[in-house]
């Protein structure tokens, strides 16, 4: 719901921070509940803003801009009267909780820029700030270079990793003054003082990705690196929103749904479609690799035994003998034993529209639900719109999705419920034998607080081969499934393992979305991550231990009234192909001991 623009007067002025609109060259937003203030103003010409959290800077003068046929749409600026607008919604969401609200002030202030007209839009939320740029259409419009910057407060501690091909660079550690001048891949969060903050973007659209450099002032410029010679348009053009998620604590970094929020709501028919549904998926290509078309009815044996909703075919099924008629007939001899059918398919017999449309058609046809798109190309303005162009397509034929090779999320899973995921992560397919790859021992315990705090991903958890583990050990594998948040979790390892696994009642029972996240005390990134997550009446807790053991502690208080009963995982010493199981009662009022070995993890279960 949006309240109209305000009145000029004291009631705005207070929405505003107390910023009278008489200031010529300042605009303030604050939050709804007052801790959080932005500033848009204008120094020697040049359109700046910063951040602020109950007074502490976040973001100190940081730049605005964009570079259009040959305007710098951020320099000579003047600032006119702006409109205020209440932003306050609720609406289901498929992930770390069941329930996003939505609860910003936004502000639209009009500029011009050497004589020439614009917008800045500014949302100020309890969660953090976004402000963007627009441009007014005009035909054959060149927009060729962004000019958005983050000027971080300080020297901070950053958790970051290098722009890469299809965002599969490791997370590593290290402060804003080392990070080095290579280019950065959105999102990073940084540690200034007690607060956490993650810089990304929201809304790409029509518009090229970004990833940023650190400059000579340790100011985080944006860059169109896949576009570096623009792009032409006739419409309007819509800066992402260039955003700062700010928190004081991991509990309410992980809840973060700002960058979903700043994303346009779905058609009322898509938001309660009945046909998305969330759920676990087997998968055969990281433990087996290409599909053996006489192995598949092992799979779906597989996948039925584990209660799992979901079975991918993944690459190679186009290449059997006969590949539509056999995909019909494995979708139907799944269906007799209640398990749903998704499949591979490369980006290049997706980007033509017409194309596109046929194909998902003879999909439809055979029965598949779902489709992972993998291989898309780089992530320029073009292929931005493709991604919106296919959520619409394939919500048409009512299909799931995955993107796969993926640019990093920015929110449009709002806008298309049925995006259940996307990749855009290094995840277990970095840790293989086969290719002879193996995870740093911090990332697992970074990935929470940086890459998932933008939306979900398909890291492929849970690989219980003793030789894949690679000083992993089985707990940590299992707290993956708990802690790597994806609507659609498909399931890296071979299900025969999960199948023969004697905790296999508490893997069953993990779902695929949560209805509440707590981040445990003692967690941080980098060495810890333990998370408490409840859905219905079921809580889980996962802890992912980086390279040096250690203990921790963990209250029960989360679990409130009455007894509950407990199974606990914990790394078995000396092993790590076991665990120590032990089934016991608890109650709010307990306290878990926790020793978890390198690499190592626990994973709790507690129902009523």
């Amino acid at each position: 719901m949006k309240v109209k623009p305000c009145v000029l007067g004291a009631v705005c002025a207070m929405l505003l921070g107390g910023t009278s609109f008489a200031q010529t060259n300042v605009r303030t937003v604050s939050s709804p509940d007052g801790h959080v203030k932005a500033e848009v103003f204008v120094t020697n010409g040049n359109l700046r803003y910063h951040v602020m959290r109950d007074g502490q800077e976040v973001l100190v003068s940081s730049r605005l801009g964009i570079l259009s046929n040959g305007i710098e749409y951020g320099k000579q600026v003047e600032l006119a009267v702006p409109t205020l607008h209440e932003v306050n919604e609720e609406y289901r969401l498929l992930g770390g909780h069941s329930t996003s609200i939505n609860h910003a002030f936004e502000g639209e202030i009009p500029a011009t820029s050497s004589g020439h007209n614009f917008w800045i839009d500014l949302h100020v939320a309890n969660d953090g700030v976004a402000v963007r740029l627009r441009l007014p259409a005009e035909a054959g419009r060149r927009v060729e270079a962004d000019r958005s910057s983050w000027n971080l407060a300080g020297n901070p501690v950053l958790w970051a990793d290098p722009l890469s091909a299809a965002y599969e660079g490791q997370y590593r550690t290290t402060t804003l003054w080392s990070v080095g001048e290579d280019p950065i891949g959105l999102p990073i969060t940084a540690k200034y003082k007690d607060l956490y903050v993650t810089i990304s973007e929201a809304g790409l659209k029509d518009f090229g990705d970004l990833a940023i450099k650190r400059g000579a002032n340790s100011e985080l410029n944006g860059y169109l690196y896949a576009d570096p010679k623009g792009w032409v348009t006739d419409e309007e053009v819509r800066q992402p929103w260039r955003v700062t998620i700010i928190a004081a604590d991991l509990t309410q970094l992980v809840n973060s749904t700002l960058i979903q929020d700043l994303n346009p709501p779905p058609d009322a028919a898509l938001a309660n479609a009945d046909w998305i549904k969330p759920g676990r998926s087997t998968w055969q290509w990281l433990s087996s690799g290409a599909p053996v078309i006489g192995e598949q009815d092992q799979w779906i044996r597989w996948t039925k035994e584990l209660g799992f909703e979901y079975y991918l075919i993944d690459e190679g099924w186009e290449r059997w003998d006969k590949p539509w008629e056999s995909l019909r007939q494995i979708v139907s001899d799944a269906k007799k034993q209640n398990v749903k059918i998704w499949v591979w398919v490369h980006s290049k017999y997706v980007k033509d529209a017409v194309e596109r449309n046929a194909y998902f058609q003879q999909l439809v046809a055979a029965g598949v639900v779902g489709v992972k798109i993998d291989f898309p190309q780089e992530f320029n303005r073009e292929w931005s719109n493709w991604y919106y162009d296919t959520a619409r397509d394939a919500a048409k034929f009512r299909l799931l999705v995955d993107f796969h090779g993926a640019v990093k999320p920015t929110g449009m899973e709002r806008t298309w419920p049925n995006v259940l995921t996307r990749e855009a992560v290094r995840g277990h397919e970095y840790q293989i034998t086969r290719y002879h790859r193996r995870l740093d021992s911090a990332h697992d315990t970074i990935l929470p607080f940086t890459r998932y705090v933008i939306g979900p991903a398909d890291y492929t958890p849970t690989v219980l081969e003793s030789r894949e583990l690679q000083d992993n050990t089985w707990t940590h594998e299992f707290a993956q499934a708990i802690e790597f948040t994806s609507p659609f979790l498909c399931y890296g390892g071979n299900p025969r393992d999960l199948v023969s696994n004697p905790a296999r009642d508490i893997l069953t029972a993990i779902p695929s979305t949560w209805d509440e996240t707590l981040v445990l005390p003692g967690s941080e990134p980098g060495k810890i991550a333990a998370m408490a997550r409840r859905t219905g009446e079921q809580w889980f807790v996962a802890i992912l231990n980086g390279e040096n053991e250690g203990d921790l502690k963990i209250p029960l208080t989360f679990l409130g009234s009455s007894k509950w009963k407990a199974s606990l995982l914990s790394d078995e010493q000396g092993s790590l192909d076991k665990f120590a199981r032990k089934d016991t009662t608890l109650s709010s009022g307990d306290v878990l001991e926790v020793h978890a070995n390198s690499r190592g993890g626990f994973v709790g279960w507690f129902r009523k």
